[in-house]
């Protein structure tokens, strides 16, 4: 005979009894949640599920059994197990290697591959016309000697990450400065298609010393905020 499942009816009234028990085998109350179903078998069999708040064990249930000999008697514990429910056999969505990686995730040693498809690049130039008049810097500019260059999207991003970024105008480093970075005399502009809107900062003394900073950043250390006597 299949048991018979209700998710409000406790026939046994041991609810109680059943948590405190799946609590005790947890060893930790907040091991054990609320209860999802109580499965009777006749009338003296009876088994209450609760919800496993355990590390690792997702969808899992505590199965606690309860048996009872008659309507008069005290309910007692038979057993209690961790059960796998329906969702904790089935795998997560997966998700690509490269969608799961995040900022921050790539540490020392780390090779993260870049997909050979990836938006933000584009093929680089393999040769261009009277390429021998143009000097070396000229040459990477345009991407000579290297397999693939920054795309519009990728440089798009870029610009907005970093814009929008702590060392964009609109930080309250920035707001408080005297004045912004394009005026600073350790400002440093950056080559490429992006050097109107970014530079480097070469101030030891400013915390952005070393760091890609937007023209309109700023911070304490600018060069002309000279002390007056």
């Amino acid at each position: 005979m299949a048991p018979k499942t209700s998710k409000s009816r406790d026939i046994f009234k041991a609810a109680e009894l059943a948590k405190a028990a799946a609590i005790e085998d947890a060893r930790d109350s907040k091991y054990v949640g609320e209860i999802v179903s109580i499965e009777s078998d006749e009338d003296h069999v009876a088994t209450y599920l609760f919800e496993a708040a355990l590390p690792g064990y997702v969808g899992w249930r505590w199965a606690v059994t309860v048996t009872k000999v008659d309507s008069e008697s005290t309910p007692t514990i038979c057993d209690v197990v961790l059960l796998p429910g329906v969702e904790s056999l089935l795998a997560p969505e997966w998700i690509p290697y490269r969608d799961r990686i995040q900022p921050g995730d790539v540490g020392v040693g780390d090779v993260v591959p870049t997909a050979a498809d990836d938006e933000r690049l584009v093929p680089g130039y393999a040769v261009l016309p009277g390429d021998e008049e143009l000097e070396l810097s000229q040459l990477f500019e345009f991407g000579l000697g290297r397999a693939r260059v920054l795309s519009i999207v990728g440089r798009d991003q870029a610009s907005k990450r970093w814009h929008e970024g702590d060392r964009g105008p609109n930080t309250p480093m920035a707001q408080y400065a005297p004045k912004n970075c394009a005026s600073c005399g350790f400002y440093i502009s950056i080559a490429g298609s992006l050097r109107q809107a970014f530079g480097v900062c070469a101030n030891a003394i400013s915390p952005e010393d070393g760091r890609v900073v937007s023209v309109d950043h700023g911070c304490g250390a600018h060069s002309e905020a000279l002390v007056t006597e």
